[in-house]
């Protein structure tokens, strides 16, 4: 029998890695936009295919997260985990040997499966190994993914600068190495999903109403963040920042997006309608893309830090109230499943229509205005989201669990 510090102490380590696993997923999206004139000068690679870059990946990670549970279900969550993390220290490393722009987007979309079978799974996992502390784990989860994006981005110039554009891209490798020793090391302390309760929890949720509004509130948040992930840095360059800083501009946004990762899904837990704090960060996103539309030059930190804030804080927000509306741990996980499925599906192509615009106006300003837009639409669509209607969007769900 073990003891209660035996415990605590595996119940530890299983975080660790779920935190190292979570810095992992966007090193090789936010890595990118930074070195982008540096791989233009040495490849042939349009703003319009440099998309690519983004798309791919995000849209596979939408559709991965289709398959992920049923994946999962055949192979073992802990077989998953360990394969995608494999796939993904594969993806990052092939950009040590990055000859043209097929070899980027090939190595771009299984790492976009990698990450897709993660994300899908890790809810889940979370759920169920942590019980109480569910909504701390979350919270470090989500803010290991963004404070990867950080690290890629402020990073990456500097290696780049001294080792070249390729190993400015490839050197996450060891990131990922490291995670996945953790992970070997204590993956078989991790509770895992009984499949006698996971086939009496069958609900599909393509048929409601609400799936889909969840979706669209998803989809419309990570198309902000894709895009500023994507397009940032090189706009700083247009603007006459070097290669370096315009890497601190995007680093600066991404340290934004942690403290928000931390901060706003705290305050939102001090009530169950969290429609107040949504309203909140899309008014500093709406804010901050219009600053960088239209007065790029009073500050493209000032900026970009407040859309920062609101972006980041919107994708734990989004996660945290679709979980909500399920309080089964697998069937919340496959609700979130679902949403970022259809969520990250839609959102991979606003890189390539901020690239496009890009290609044929000469400037990103009309797609920081377009992003606004989209602010707006978010903060609408979040008026629905009122915690005393939750019970009667998913009746069948209420009966099955």
């Amino acid at each position: 029998m073990r003891s209660p510090l035996t415990e605590k102490a595996n119940l530890l380590l299983l975080g660790l890695a779920f935190i190292l696993i979570g810095l992992n997923l966007r090193p090789i999206l936010a890595s990118v936009g930074p070195l982008l004139p540096s791989i233009q000068k040495d490849i042939s690679l349009s703003f319009t295919l440099a998309s690519m870059l983004t798309l791919l990946p995000v849209l596979a990670m939408g559709l991965g997260c289709f398959a992920g549970f049923s994946i999962a279900k055949r192979l073992g969550f802990n077989t998953v985990m360990t394969g995608s993390l494999l796939l993904l220290i594969a993806a990052t490393a092939m950009r040590f040997w990055a000859i043209d722009a097929n070899w980027l987007i090939c190595s771009a979309l299984l790492a976009g499966v990698a990450i897709a079978l993660i994300q899908t799974i890790m809810p889940a996992m979370i759920k169920l190994n942590f019980g109480e502390r569910v909504p701390l784990m979350m919270g470090l989860y989500v803010t290991a993914i963004m404070g990867g994006a950080a690290l890629a981005a402020s990073s990456a110039p500097f290696i780049g600068m001294n080792l070249g554009w390729r190993a400015g891209l490839g050197h996450w490798t060891w990131l990922g190495i490291f995670a996945l020793v953790l992970w070997l090391l204590i993956k078989h302390k991790a509770a895992l999903p009984s499949q006698a309760k996971e086939q009496a929890l069958q609900l599909n949720f393509w048929r409601f109403r609400r799936s889909w509004l969840l979706a669209i509130f998803f989809a419309l948040g990570t198309s902000c963040y894709v895009c500023v992930l994507a397009w940032l840095a090189p706009y700083a360059v247009e603007l006459g920042y070097s290669q370096t800083q315009s890497g601190l501009v995007l680093g600066f946004l991404t340290s934004m997006e942690v403290i928000a990762g931390l901060v706003f899904p705290w305050l939102a837990s001090k009530s169950t309608d969290r429609r107040a704090i949504i309203a909140l960060l899309c008014l500093l996103q709406l804010i901050g893309f219009m600053g960088l539309a239209l007065a790029p030059q009073v500050s493209l930190f000032l900026w970009a830090g407040l859309a920062g804030l609101g972006i980041s804080g919107i994708f734990p927000l989004g996660l945290i109230v679709t979980m909500d509306h399920q309080q089964n741990p697998m069937l919340a996980g496959k609700l979130t499943a679902f949403v970022q499925g259809v969520g990250y599906t839609i959102a991979a192509i606003s890189p390539w229509i901020a690239g496009l615009i890009r290609d044929n106006f000469n400037s990103f300003n009309s797609a920081w205005l377009l992003l606004g837009g989209i602010s707006l639409m978010a903060w609408i669509l979040s008026w629905q989201f009122n915690p005393q209607g939750y019970a009667r969007q998913y009746q069948v769900a209420r009966c099955v669990s």
